[in-house]
């Protein structure tokens, strides 16, 4: 392991246990049981929310779309929203996969969280996944008196390809000129196809654990499906960032999309967007499963006192030590 030095000692351990991603196409439906197996829900009323399955209208006639919503207890109205896209590589992936960080921003900003189960490529490749995404934030919109939410306070965030369709999303949102998003917040997004390049010039120490060259290859083949690519498939292809909201990256200095994320974080800051951008030393892409090491504790509350800010939320004081 080249750069097993490098991590974070408390990340080693989890990095080296994980199961390499032999990704092939007859074998997803495998991974995505498993996973889906292994995944724990918790109890929501615990943190004082509600969680619901709704099912939203697919976009022209298209599939419906099935999104898990997270809702404050708590009655009150001009709630902040945040439409929450899951990772998975465009390929794997649930909303239930990321129930407890949205069950916690439904509890501590007083939000509602909707969560779509898009398709997943390479069977429904670009735009099917975009198109339930773009679906959802139209039903939120629509809806918004319904959900109790104030519609100038949406933001649309993601995690990986999660954080890929997030940013796809909002590019086309502000090119359709439908609705103003508030907020962008993505975590390690999967934004540029080019790095799958057979000339790409990749830093050798990125992308060694969990999300590899290989996968990052088989990822973005399956999503374009023979498509073009171009923008909002390919967020970092977009000619112009002018005009998106406020935006939070947080990634692992040894994600390998570290570059791509800096070089779209220093576009969106020359395009004059407001931008945050945080680099998490000696972790890998992934880094959170781990989730009692330090350095994702200090990611998680990152995570949720960026999106505060975005959302103009005030959070509850830190329970005592």
């Amino acid at each position: 392991m080249k750069t097993r030095h490098l991590v974070d000692p408390e990340l080693i351990a989890f990095a080296e246990t994980f199961p390499p991603l032999d990704l092939k196409p007859e074998i997803l439906p495998a991974m995505r049981e498993m996973a889906a197996g292994m995944t724990v829900m918790g109890d929501p009323s615990l943190l004082g929310v509600t969680r619901r399955e709704v099912t939203v209208p697919g976009l022209a006639g298209g599939r419906d779309v099935r999104c898990l919503v997270y809702e404050p207890i708590a009655k009150g109205g001009d709630r902040p929203a945040f439409l929450h896209i899951h990772g998975g590589g465009y390929m794997l992936g649930s909303p239930e996969g990321s129930d407890d960080r949205n069950t916690r921003v439904a509890s501590e900003l007083g939000a509602v969280v909707v969560s779509p189960d898009y398709r997943l490529a390479p069977e429904d490749p670009f735009p099917g996944p975009l198109d339930d995404c773009a679906a959802t934030l139209s039903w939120m919109i629509e809806n918004a008196a319904a959900l109790a939410i104030d519609a100038s306070r949406v933001a649309i965030g993601g995690d990986s390809a999660g954080g890929g369709l997030a940013a796809g999303l909002v590019l086309r949102t502000r090119d359709e000129g439908k609705f103003k998003i508030a907020f962008q917040h993505l975590v390690y997004p999967m934004l540029d196809d080019r790095t799958t390049a057979d000339d790409a010039k990749l830093d050798p120490v990125l992308g060694e654990y969990i999300w590899t060259p290989a996968s990052n290859c088989f990822g973005w083949a399956s999503y374009l499906g023979g498509h073009a690519p171009a923008s909002p498939a390919v967020p970092a292809r977009a000619g112009s960032l002018k005009g998106l909201p406020p935006t939070w990256i947080g990634i692992g200095g040894l994600d390998l999309f570290l570059d791509e994320n800096m070089a779209y974080a220093r576009r969106l800051i020359a395009a004059g967007v407001a931008t945050e951008f945080i680099i998490y030393p000696s972790v890998y892409h992934g880094f959170q499963f781990e989730a009692g090491a330090a350095v994702t504790r200090r990611f998680e509350r990152d995570y949720v006192t960026s999106l505060a800010r975005g959302l103009g939320c005030t959070l509850p004081p830190p329970a005592p030590a």
